[in-house]
């Protein structure tokens, strides 16, 4: 007799496991726990099998008639529903092991240790918001070229055009990665250069006439805020390092002796040597007594444990009366590369190493952080020599066109 609803919701477990059937080998089974499952048995070539079909009250009477009927009609195209659902769990778990987002964190897994945490922080939030949602439960081998530009068309489409063309190129490396360990045949991002418009550059304002450099220089010298940010002000120009490299400088990577300064690069996560002019070391004399026993050289004005804003420097070129479209905490670093170039005659490379920028030499070799250390201590000395000419209105040279 077929089963009811209200005979299923009723059942009561024994102390063994109760069979009620209903009918075309389908029959419920209530476990001596109180667990009501739905089982098919059939035969296949001859031999006896059972195969699950879910759990009541998730699955129904109804709904279990109908899975016991996709099932016998398997078996009369000559399927094994057991063999059958066992390929189909394996095709599934394939396509999880190869979708875009698996292999894109594989990807990432691999190559972020060789980063900056924060460098890999923005590359794996960019992924998981912007492009996951879209194509991450793909097979990485079935995403196309379209359905990829739809995907950073979305991030165009809200303004931000520079993130799309990380984005795409982020899942270009992992569509790379994905070919070289056999998941997809080819990248298909390759197929959309030229489909984003163009970023178009924008240039951090900088001082890169020596006559207006001197102007600058002379207006720091009447800064007269806090003694912490009058240091890093006048640092600044000497070391031309990026602005967050030098808020976040810490006591325990300068040697005053020895006139270096040795960090982390926090853009590439690579060693990095400043060799510190006398002009610049005699800077950090002067601040040491004030900060020299807590970890930052330019510590926060509210605590001793975090470094200063990273508006500091500028809030004091505004305070001096420098307008924001002339100067910026970046802009040293275009004026160091601007006036060593082509007032002071030194080798680009040499300046373009020391800017920490990825250099190259003839065979194609990337510089260590000690490659040509000689001539970069020298090159920061004459630089720091040039800046006090150019303060005391001497050696003003107009720029070579």
């Amino acid at each position: 007799m077929p089963l009811t609803n209200s005979a299923i919701r009723t059942a009561k477990p024994g102390a063994k496991a109760i069979k009620k059937f209903d009918g075309g080998g389908l029959y419920l089974e209530v476990a001596p726990s109180g667990g009501k499952w739905w089982r098919l048995k059939y035969r296949f070539d001859g031999k006896e099998k059972r195969l699950s079909l879910g759990v009541y009250p998730d699955v129904p009477l109804k709904e279990a008639r109908k899975r016991r009927d996709d099932v016998r009609e398997l078996i009369a195209q000559g399927v094994d529903p057991s063999e059958n659902r066992k390929a189909r769990k394996a095709a599934k778990a394939d396509r999880a092991a190869n979708s875009f987002e698996t292999v894109a964190r594989e990807w990432f897994a691999k190559h972020s240790a060789t980063w900056a945490a924060s460098h890999g922080d923005k590359i794996i939030q960019r992924l998981a918001r912007d492009i996951f949602p879209w194509i991450g439960g793909r097979p990485i081998a079935e995403v196309n070229a379209p359905e990829l530009l739809a995907v950073v068309q979305r991030i165009e489409n809200r303004g931000a055009l520079e993130t799309a063309h990380r984005a795409l190129a982020n899942c270009g490396q992992v569509f790379r990665y994905a070919v070289a360990t056999g998941r997809a045949e080819r990248d298909p991002s390759g197929d959309l250069r030229g489909a984003l418009p163009p970023v178009k550059t924008k240039h951090l304002p900088a001082m890169t006439e020596p006559q207006r450099v001197a102007e600058l220089l002379r207006a720091m010298d009447g800064y007269e805020g806090t003694l912490t940010v009058r240091c890093a002000l006048h640092l600044a120009p000497l070391v031309f390092v990026r602005p967050g490299e030098l808020r976040k400088a810490e006591w325990a990577h300068i040697d005053l002796e020895a006139g270096e300064w040795r960090y982390t690069i926090t853009k590439t996560g690579t060693p990095h040597i400043v060799p510190l002019s006398w002009q610049a070391v005699e800077i950090l004399r002067e601040l040491q007594p004030l900060t020299g026993r807590g970890r930052f050289v330019f510590p926060s004005a509210r605590s001793n444990s975090r470094p200063m804003s990273d508006n500091a420097i500028l809030a004091a070129l505004r305070r001096l009366g420098i307008p924001k479209d002339e100067m910026s905490g970046h802009g040293f670093r275009a004026m160091a590369r601007t006036i060593l170039d082509e007032v002071l005659g030194v080798r680009p490379d040499f300046i373009e190493h020391q800017l920490a920028h990825a250099v190259r030499d003839p065979l194609g070799r990337a510089y260590n952080r000690t490659a040509h250390l000689p001539e970069r201590r020298e090159m920061m000395q004459q630089w720091a020599d040039y800046l006090d000419r150019l303060k005391t209105g001497a050696g003003v040279i107009p720029l070579s066109r």
